[in-house]
């Protein structure tokens, strides 16, 4: 179940408050648990125990954390066995075929891969029951000793399968005692139908797009369609997983949560130390957090400090997915925020904004090319096209229709992925306060409706962090 579905919006969701918000509060953190894994069992009901395994499991080392708190060698002992089962359930499911084929593939060897089915969430799930072992560990968290509101941190259902990572210092009071208000629900209501639409009216559109020219024969891919292609994947990707981590924001809401935001307008960053400063937030600060800091941060030497970021980035691309594709996506990443760390940031400082936007956004999609192709040898070969390389020609017929069918689109999109329309509609609210309040219902009105007229015809509406 996705959150732009019909029966997640329209069955799903308002059954889920209405029996929610007639349930006295202390009842309401077991009837999110509920939900929660009545969501998660819609596609995959066979990975609801595995995910109640890793829960129980680590409430259990928290609990045995905390006890054993002032004897270090046993805490510490506790702490390495939770952090090796989370590892190893997640490598195992996550990576072990992957492993498995480099293995043979180096030593010329034939074992057998056994293809699992990658339990959706898995990602996000384990690395935010890391975090609160480790809190609990380091003392920043007092240990959670009811096993319901444990529960309901780990699974519940807004950020269980995409995020955003959520640090359970975040929300530790919140899952004792939340206050739902009206200003607040509607708030949740209307972050909500703004993320729907950036998935459906606008992710979903640019998509496919980007499938219609990534499915074409490379041989007859020019140079401007390769850039087309990319610009809309760029596009997809943003409205994709921001519009998902919006909805996931606003149900929050709905249910008297504050969850992390996720995205900040990556791509106006000048420079991809900034872009990744905006994007994906959560698991930005989780590396920081729980890797770069306790390998030294950039409190050590400038050859460790180098160290570490590549640690990190490798990190990055590996959690992505089990490709060469997605560690050469991390590592590639990680050489320029090095490059920007030793002389590129000053340079950036000196040249006009738009300069330093056009490079960021130059790598940023060139990086991209490598997280969405599933080989590496198309991944190269797009890239040839996109630079003229070999024999492409550099515009034609296919060109000028994908142009004209999809440049309104394309330039609402680039429009939307800036701060503009939100200044646009603060400076006529704070003018015009009587006609915003009047117009703005209608505005949310009509994009639930667009949206669900968009899901009743259509069938192409993936997550694509799913697959994380």
């Amino acid at each position: 179940m996705v959150f732009s579905s019909l029966i997640f919006l329209y069955f799903f969701l308002p059954i889920t408050l209405l029996i929610y918000f007639i349930t006295p509060n202390q009842l309401r953190n077991a009837i999110l648990i509920v939900a929660s894994l009545v969501f998660y069992a819609w596609g995959e009901p066979v990975y609801i125990f595995l995910m109640l395994f890793s829960t129980v499991i680590d409430y259990v080392y928290g609990l045995l954390i905390d006890k054993y708190r002032y004897r270090k060698s046993t805490a510490r002992a506790l702490l390495v066995c939770s952090l090796v089962g989370n590892l190893g359930i997640l490598g195992f499911f996550k990576y072990y075929g992957f492993l498995v084929e480099n293995i043979n593939s180096l030593f010329g060897l034939h074992f057998e891969v056994t293809t699992l089915p990658l339990p959706v969430g898995i990602s996000f799930y384990t690395f935010q029951t890391m975090s609160y072992i480790i809190d609990v560990y380091r003392d920043k968290v007092p240990v959670q000793k009811n096993l319901i509101a444990f529960g309901t941190y780990v699974t519940m259902f807004p950020q269980l399968v995409a995020g955003p990572i959520v640090a359970y210092g975040d929300v530790s009071k919140q899952l004792a005692n939340r206050q739902i208000t009206i200003s607040l629900f509607g708030e949740g209501t209307q972050l909500f139908i703004r993320g729907l639409a950036k998935k459906v009216l606008l992710a979903n559109h640019i998509g496919m797009l980007w499938s219609s020219i990534k499915a074409t024969a490379m041989s007859d891919v020019t140079v401007a369609t390769s850039w087309i292609g990319i610009l809309a994947f760029t596009l997809q990707i943003y409205f994709d997983f921001s519009g998902y981590s919006d909805m996931a924001r606003g149900l929050g809401k709905m249910f008297g949560f504050e969850l992390t935001k996720n995205f900040n307008y990556p791509y106006i960053a000048t420079s991809v130390s900034e872009f990744w400063r905006r994007w994906h937030m959560s698991l930005g600060s989780w590396f920081r957090e729980y890797v770069y800091i306790p390998l030294g941060g950039n409190r050590v030497g400038i050859v460790k400090q180098l160290r570490n970021l590549f640690v990190v980035w490798f990190l990055t691309g590996l959690w992505h997915g089990a490709s060469w594709n997605f560690i050469i996506w991390g590592l590639y990443f990680g050489c320029f925020i090095v490059m920007e760390n030793l002389f590129l940031h000053k340079w950036l400082q000196h040249l006009p904004r738009g300069i330093g936007n056009l490079y960021t956004l130059l790598i940023v999609m060139v990086g991209w090319v490598f997280f969405d192709l599933d080989r590496l040898s198309a991944a190269l070969a797009y890239v040839e096209a996109m630079f003229g390389l070999g024999t492409h020609h550099f515009i034609d017929n296919n060109t000028y229709y994908y142009l004209s069918t999809n440049l309104i689109i394309l330039l609402l999109a680039i429009l939307a992925a800036t701060p503009l329309p939100k200044r646009m509609f603060l400076a006529l609210k704070q003018r015009y306060p009587l006609g915003s309040a009047i117009l703005s219902p209608i505005l949310y009105v009509l994009f639930l409706f667009l949206s669900t007229a968009y899901l009743v015809n259509d069938t192409y509406n993936p997550f694509l962090y799913f697959r994380f």
